[in-house]
């Protein structure tokens, strides 16, 4: 049921999604005067799910829901209409109209992407407001990976500010290391003194080659939430509820002292006692990978306190336009490891983007979502590769800015390479979906 809720839930975002998106295309090109002849929600390679034909454009819905198209009049698109093109232009015809409209149209998708998003978050804001957690409100501070410890941060830290700008929200301390090239942070140690600490500039490019994208955990019990099936704790008869008491004898009361103490033993066995109903049980387990195939249970309230903050609309607006304006910049900052051998193997497809949803209908998480991939969609659409809204774009700008058009050849052998190289790039990342799906099996 769980699965058939996020199914749901990422068709009906992604559907909006699409739909505003080509009307961004298709409101301009109208008001131009531009002949749109379809208006499609998925392709409909063959066949469609439903078509209408209302005055010259036909409305429908396609069956390969992996985007979506409005095809206009005159251009080389991803029908690849070669035979229209033969003609001579025709008034009512995209290659007709002068380059600053054909501009507006093609840009008209990507605005209406990034003004959706805003907009949700606005709401989002005004209607729920947001959830918080104050320096203050860490029970226990965070637990520091060792690479971490050489510049100056100790288990139980909790963090102040960043830059000199006090952390509102002190759960985002990892994201803004990784993406917002940090370079001060303000501490407040166990032992109640305060300190600034200096990270490297480059420290979300080590963060990434390490592979340590959370270097600071919040400190809580360590209790076992679940077993993972063919694993050294599912093979050393490790149970849901288990409560680590000691790894080789010496006491790991919390997650952060377990997992070290898995990672010190390097692969070599290691005797665990848990405390179970009351008993104390040993286990003798070997890591693989320096992990034994185990999740916490994880508490909000024994780890934090949370507290609800509500916005007017004034203050909705500025929290909007902030969360806004953050999630593209975020977005752009992390899409440059894409292009490293790792972020290859991490590319995901469909599946990894519907992992986003919960597997309960929550509305607020549910426009959050529906938020981001509006800006994602945006941007990756802005990209300058021909077949997406961004390389018809730098064609345009090129003939705005030399006078010379592109010859209908080229524009049709650049929307070929284009489309597929997105085709190679969905293929890829969905084919990386389905590897992890089922080496998850075994």
């Amino acid at each position: 049921m769980g699965n058939l809720i996020i199914a749901g839930q990422f068709l009906l975002s992604l559907s909006l999604l699409i739909v505003l998106h080509e009307l961004g295309h298709f409101i301009p090109a109208k008001l131009f005067k531009t002949k749109v002849e379809k208006f499609y929600l998925f392709f409909d390679y063959k066949f469609s799910l439903f078509k209408k034909k209302v005055g010259e454009t036909v409305y429908g819905i396609g069956w390969i829901p992996l985007g979506g198209y409005v095809k206009i009049a005159g251009m080389i698109d991803e029908s690849m209409d070669t035979e229209q093109m033969k003609k001579e232009p025709q008034p009512w015809e995209f290659r007709f109209k002068p380059a600053w409209q054909r501009l507006i149209i093609m840009l008209g998708g990507v605005i209406v992407n990034f003004i959706l998003g805003l907009l949700i978050y606005i709401m989002i804001f005004g209607v729920w407001g947001e959830e918080v957690v104050a320096p203050k409100d860490v029970k226990n501070g965070y637990a520091v990976a060792d690479t971490f410890k050489q510049f100056g941060f100790r288990d139980g830290d909790t963090f102040l500010s960043v830059d000199g700008k006090p952390l509102e929200n002190v759960t985002k301390i990892n994201k803004y290391l990784f993406l917002r090239d940090v370079k001060t942070i303000e501490v407040l140690h166990a032992d109640g003194t305060q300190e600034m600490l200096h990270v490297p500039e480059d420290i979300g490019k080590q963060m990434w080659k390490q592979n340590i994208l959370e270097p600071f955990t919040p400190i809580f019990p360590a209790v076992i939430d679940s077993v993972l099936e063919n694993t050294p704790a599912l093979k050393s008869g490790m149970l849901k509820h288990d409560k680590i008491v000691t790894v080789n004898n010496e006491p790991t009361p919390y997650w952060s002292d377990f997992t070290s103490k898995i990672r010190e033993a390097d692969n070599q066995p290691i005797k665990v006692t848990v405390n179970r109903n009351g008993s104390l049980v040993d286990l003798s387990i070997t890591p693989e990978d320096n992990k034994i195939g185990v999740s916490p249970a994880y508490n909000p309230e024994e780890i934090y306190k949370v507290q609800e903050k509500t916005y007017g609309i004034s203050e909705s607006i500025s929290k909007g336009t902030a969360a806004a304006y953050w999630t593209l910049k975020d977005y752009m900052s992390q899409f440059k490891y894409v292009f490293t051998k790792k972020g290859a193997t991490s590319m995901g497809g469909f599946i990894s983007i519907a992992k986003i949803f919960r597997p309960v209908w929550d509305w607020k998480i549910f426009w959050s979502n529906t938020a981001f991939l509006s800006i994602m969609l945006g941007f990756m659409n802005l990209l300058p590769i021909p077949a997406l809204d961004g390389g018809h774009v730098v064609f345009t700008l090129y003939e705005m800015v030399t006078g010379r058009k592109p010859g209908d050849k080229f524009l049709e052998y650049a929307q070929i390479t284009g489309f597929v190289l997105l085709l190679s790039l969905l293929a890829f990342a969905n084919g990386n979906d389905l590897y992890k799906l089922i080496t998850s099996w075994f």
